[in-house]
Formats: structure tokens, C-alpha cells, sequence
């Protein structure tokens, strides 16, 4: 029962301040997380009330599987922006500027952070420094999709963003790799290189590949059912399956293997759509079934948000140095790959602040830092502080870049009612 409760008090909470937010032309993304702060365990759940908001971290953490499932929904339809008659026009460019601004923002952040530890080296240690660049690296694409799908944007700057923003992710756990090894060595004195090398390339590797077999799998699936309902049906099975596979953990010689389901479902979804040729209309029924599971994933997101950072003011001055490097290596890393690409001008000067948000990915790195010891939970607390203010500005730039690039008609679109919709 309290289960229940808890999750139809985040439902309603998300969705009326939804409606405030659309007052202050503000994305519904913005309003779920700031639903999820408010019925969280800082606020709300304090009170301590069963139901009624989320009384802890654990509580919030008890739905966890929901979370993994929304996130599997997300990366499966970033596949959709992965077919091949989109991708001759935009392939070359979308790789170029997915590995080259991850680049560049590990090495600014990096030179930035190192340069802040010899300033006040009792609070930055130089292995936390260097992970924390790493980190940097990841975007988070649950935000960005959700503005996109809210305004309908369509345009030259949509067209490139998923795609970077999808491949952004494969790059970050290379990146974190080696800087997690190098960080590693500098505090423990010996470490196995080949695990710390070869553990997140076979992760991405692995990944990849399971998403290819369930992929073929699931197209050859589909096709033993005619009717719309079914055939939903078992879109929503595979996803389920491909996200319980990719949980799944094992040791071979000494060597962890583990899985990403966002890069498993996210290429689940791209075979799909390339080797079924009804792949677009089901995509398009998927999303409307997936819509109250993305508002809980966003409320429980925001109510994950952990305020007591604040409370520090070490981590406030780091994390606001982190943020400032971050935004910065972004813009400029987008700005000189996408020009060196010859992209449109729009694609050069906007993409940079679409690819502020920051969640998922960073998180899962910053809890595997922790193995650092005391540099490692210095690392997950500013990457949470990080989390925190890009979560709640990070779609409101994406959404004011798109609209300044022309992807976003301001004149609006269609309500349900008929009634035009202004923004």
C-alpha cells in the first residue's frame, strides 16, 4: 500500500507542478525533479509521514528498478536517431564532435581541478582531481530527449544532438577508464592495469554486441504478430528483458565483467529500427505508454538530489569550480569540433549548451570512484552537487538553444484540446 501511495503522491506532484512550469515557460522536466526535491526525504519526507512523499534515501532507492526500467525506455528510443537513411547525412559529424568535445572537456576540467588541488590540496587530492575530469565527460540524455519529445523540436540541431549525446556516453566510460586507472595508482601504489584498461572497454564492447543479438532477436520477434496491442507487448518484454541481462555481473580470471544498459537497450533500439520496417509506428506508441513511467523516473530523480552538499562549503567552492569548467570544455569542445566539421552555424554555436545536463552516467561513475576511499567520496559528492544544479538548469538552456536554433517553433503547437500552446 505505501508503496503505491508514494508513487501516485510523486505522479500528482509531478504533474501539477508541470503545470506551473508551463505558466513560467519553463520544461516539464524541470518540474518533475523539482516535485522530486519537494516529496523528498529534505523536505516532505522529512515529516516522516508513510506514503506521503518519500521518507528516505532508502525508501527512494527501493525503486530502483523502476529507475533502471525508465532509463532502458530512454536508451531504446535514443536508438530511433540511429537509422542509417539519417546517419549518411549526419554520421560522420555526429562522431567527430561525440569523441572530440568529451575530450576536451576531460582535458579542461582535468588542467582546471589540478590547478585548484595546488591551491588547496587538504580539500582536492590530485586522483580525485583527475577522476572528476573524467566524469565531466558524460551527458546525460533522459533530459535532453524529454525537451525534445515536450517541444516537438525538428531541425538540424535535434538531428545532431541525440546522436552525440547517445555516443557521448561510450566515450565517457573509455575516458573514465584510463583516468580511474591512472587515479588508482596514485593512491593504492600498485594496481592491475589490465583489469582497470580492459574492464570499461569489454563493458562497452559487451554491451554493444547484446544489444545487437537481443536487436535481431526481437525484429524477428515481431514479426509473429500482427496486431498493434501485441506487438507493443512484446517491445515492452524485450526492453524488460535487454535491461535484466545487462544487470547481470561476473569475474573471468580476475576480471569484472559487467554490462551498460543504457548502451544495451540503446542498440536494441537501433537494429530495431533499421531492420523493421514498422519500427516508426510502434516507436511512436511506445512513447505514449512510456510517458507516467519517465514523470516517476524524473520525480524519483529530483528526490535522489542530495541537499546536504550544501553543507560544506569545500565542496560548494569545488563544485561550483567543476561546474564553471564543465560548462565551459562543453561549449568550447562542441563550438571547435562542429565548426572543424563544417556544421551548420546554428549546430556550432548552440550545441555546446545541449549538452549540459548530467545524471545517470555520472552517478554510476562516481559510486565506482568510491573505491578511491576518501578521494572517491570526494569525487561522488561534488559530482552530486554537480547533478543538482545541472538537472534543474540543464533543460531550460537545452530548450532555450533550441528555440534560439530554430528547432522549437515559438509559436507553439497543438494542445490536446485543439487549443494552440504558446511557450
Amino acid at each position: 500500500m505505501e508503496t503505491l501511495l508514494s508513487l501516485s503522491v510523486a505522479l500528482f506532484a509531478g504533474l501539477l507542478l508541470s503545470r506551473g512550469a508551463k505558466l513560467l515557460k519553463l520544461p516539464a522536466v524541470t518540474a518533475y525533479l523539482v516535485a522530486g526535491i519537494l516529496i523528498g526525504p529534505y523536505l516532505l519526507g522529512h515529516f516522516g509521514v508513510p506514503g506521503l512523499g518519500f521518507t528516505s534515501m532508502e525508501n527512494v532507492e527501493s525503486f530502483s528498478l523502476l529507475c533502471d526500467v525508465a532509463l532502458g525506455f530512454i536508451a531504446f528510443s535514443m536508438g530511433n536517431e540511429f537509422r542509417l537513411s539519417a546517419l549518411k547525412s549526419i554520421g560522420k559529424q555526429a562522431t567527430v564532435i561525440g569523441i572530440f568535445q568529451a575530450v576536451i572537456t576531460t582535458l579542461l576540467v582535468d588542467g582546471i581541478l589540478i590547478g585548484l588541488h595546488f591551491l588547496m590540496p587538504d580539500k582536492l587530492s590530485l586522483p580525485a582531481a583527475i577522476v572528476l575530469g573524467a566524469v565531466a565527460a558524460a551527458t546525460a540524455p533522459a533530459a535532453t530527449l524529454m525537451v525534445v519529445r515536450q517541444y516537438k523540436a525538428k531541425g538540424p540541431l535535434t538531428s545532431i544532438l541525440l546522436p552525440v549525446v547517445a555516443l557521448d556516453d561510450a566515450v565517457g566510460l573509455v575516458l573514465f577508464a584510463i583516468s580511474f586507472g591512472v587515479a588508482k595508482s596514485l593512491t593504492l601504489g600498485n594496481v592491475n592495469v589490465a583489469s582497470v584498461i580492459l574492464e570499461p572497454i569489454l563493458e562497452v564492447v559487451l554491451s554493444l554486441g547484446l544489444g545487437l543479438v537481443m536487436g535481431f532477436l526481437f525484429s524477428f520477434m515481431e514479426r509473429f504478430f500482427h496486431s498493434r496491442s501485441k506487438r507493443l507487448a512484446v517491445s515492452v518484454a524485450f526492453v524488460f528483458l535487454t535491461v535484466g541481462i545487462s544487470m547481470m555481473t561476473f569475474t573471468v580470471g580476475g576480471i569484472h565483467i559487467a554490462f551498460s544498459s543504457l548502451l544495451s537497450c540503446m542498440m536494441l533500439g537501433t537494429v530495431f529500427c533499421n531492420v523493421c520496417d514498422f519500427s516508426e509506428e510502434l516507436m511512436d506508441r511506445l512513447d505514449r505508454w512510456t510517458a507516467p513511467l519517465f514523470i516517476l523516473f524524473f520525480v524519483l530523480s529530483g528526490a535522489e538530489l542530495e541537499l546536504s552538499v550544501f553543507g560544506d562549503m569545500a565542496i560548494v567552492i569545488i563544485g561550483v569550480t567543476y561546474v564553471l569548467a564543465r560548462s565551459a570544455g562543453k561549449y568550447i569542445g562542441a563550438f571547435i569540433s562542429a565548426k572543424s566539421v563544417k556544421c551548420d552555424p546554428n549546430i556550432v554555436k548552440y550545441l555546446g549548451v545541449t549538452l549540459l545536463p548530467q545524471a545517470g552516467v555520472a552517478l554510476g561513475m562516481a559510486m565506482k570512484a568510491t573505491a578511491l576511499g576518501p578521494e572517491g567520496l570526494l569525487v561522488s559528492n561534488i559530482t552530486l552537487f554537480a547533478v543538482l544544479i545541472y538537472e534543474l538548469i540543464g533543460p531550460m538552456l537545452t530548450k532555450i538553444a533550441l528555440l534560439k536554433a530554430g528547432d522549437i517553433q515559438p509559436e507553439g503547437k497543438s494542445s490536446a484540446r485543439g487549443a494552440k500552446v504558446h511557450h
